[in-house]
C-alpha cells in the first residue's frame, strides 16, 4: 500500500485528545497513518497525516469522509484529501465572491442605500439556502436598487472587506504557479478592482446596467446562476490545461454546489448546512487561507 491520502485537520481548538480521535476514527475507517507533521499559526492549528489505505480508495472516500465528519469535535475540521492534489505541479483554485472572498454581500450593501436592506437579506438567505431559484432571486433583489445613483457603487466598494487570510491565499497560489479564480453571483462594477488587486487570472460576475447615471435596476446578460460557475470551471480548467482532479472550489451557498461538486476538492466556507452536508471538506472559522493547508501549498 502506498500513502495515497492526507488528513488535514485544523481548527482554533485543534488538541491533542481531537487529533486523537481523528486517529482512532481513520483506525476505524480502516487507514493507517504513515506519517504526520504540525503546522498552522497563532490563530489555528494544523495536523497533516499522510495515510494509508488499501482497495478502492474512490469509493471509500465518501464514507470515510462521512466517518470523520460525523465524529468531529466542535471547532476542529478535518480532510480527506487526495495525494494526487496535494502533490500536483499546477492547480486551480476557483472561489466566489460574496461571504467566501469578501466578507459582505453585495447586494445587501446596494439595498441598505435603498431602504431595502432587510427585505433583500431575506431573499438572499433563501436563494443561498436552496430554496430560490437563484436567478429569479437576483433579478428581485436588482430590482428594488432601480433609480439609485450610480455613485452607490462606488461607496459600496469601499464598505467590502476581504475575508480573512484571502489576500494571503491568493498570494501563495499565485507564488506557487498555480492559478486563481472568482466567479460570482455578485456584480462586476465591484469584482473588477478586487480581481486587479489581487492579480486574479480569471475572474466574472453579473454587470449592473447604468443609464444617465442611475441603476436601473436590472442586470446584463444571462445571470452567473449555480450551473454557470460550474461552465467556468471546467473552461478555465481546460484553458489552463489542468485537470478537474487537481482543482478546488471554495463557496458558502447553494449558488456553489454544482462547482464544488465537480471540482477536486470542494470546500464549504462557513457555509450553509445543505452545503456543509455535501462539501468534500468543512472550514467552521473565519480564516480562508486554511485552503492553503488542504491543497499544500
Amino acid at each position: 500500500m502506498t500513502s495515497n491520502l492526507a488528513a488535514v485537520s485544523y481548527g482554533v481548538n485543534l488538541s491533542p485528545e481531537s487529533l486523537d480521535k481523528v486517529r482512532k476514527t481513520l483506525a476505524e475507517a480502516g487507514a493507517a497513518v504513515s506519517s504526520e507533521s504540525q503546522g498552522g499559526d497563532d490563530r489555528f492549528g494544523v495536523h497533516t497525516a499522510a495515510l494509508l489505505v488499501g482497495g478502492d480508495t474512490a469509493a471509500d472516500l465518501g464514507s470515510m469522509r462521512r466517518l470523520v465528519a460525523e465524529s468531529a469535535e466542535a471547532g476542529v475540521d478535518t480532510v480527506l484529501v487526495p495525494e494526487a492534489l496535494r502533490q500536483a505541479s499546477r492547480k486551480l483554485l476557483i472561489m466566489d465572491v460574496d461571504s467566501t472572498l469578501i466578507q459582505q454581500e453585495v447586494i445587501e450593501l446596494l439595498a441598505a442605500h435603498a431602504g431595502k436592506r432587510e427585505e433583500v437579506a431575506a431573499v438572499t438567505e433563501a436563494a443561498m439556502r436552496g430554496e430560490l431559484d437563484f436567478a429569479q432571486s437576483l433579478h428581485a433583489r436588482v430590482a428594488v436598487l432601480a433609480g439609485l445613483p450610480a455613485a452607490v457603487v462606488d461607496s459600496v466598494r469601499q464598505e467590502v472587506r476581504l475575508s480573512l487570510g484571502a489576500a494571503e491565499l491568493v498570494a501563495a497560489f499565485k507564488e506557487a504557479g498555480h492559478v486563481v479564480a472568482v466567479v460570482s453571483g455578485g456584480f462586476n462594477q465591484i469584482l473588477g478592482p478586487i480581481a486587479d488587486q489581487l492579480g486574479l487570472d480569471y475572474w466574472i460576475a453579473n454587470e449592473l446596467e447604468i443609464v444617465d447615471g442611475a441603476l436601473t435596476g436590472k442586470v446584463l446578460g444571462a445571470v452567473i446562476d449555480r450551473a454557470a460557475k460550474e461552465k467556468y470551471l471546467r473552461e478555465w480548467a481546460a484553458a489552463e490545461g489542468i485537470s478537474l482532479e487537481h482543482t478546488i472550489a471554495v463557496g458558502d451557498g447553494a449558488n456553489d454546489l454544482d462547482m464544488l461538486s465537480a471540482a477536486g476538492i470542494g470546500v464549504a466556507f462557513n457555509a450553509k448546512p445543505a452545503v456543509r452536508a455535501v462539501a468534500d471538506a468543512v472550514i467552521t472559522m473565519p480564516y480562508l487561507d486554511a485552503v492553503r493547508h488542504i491543497a499544500n501549498v
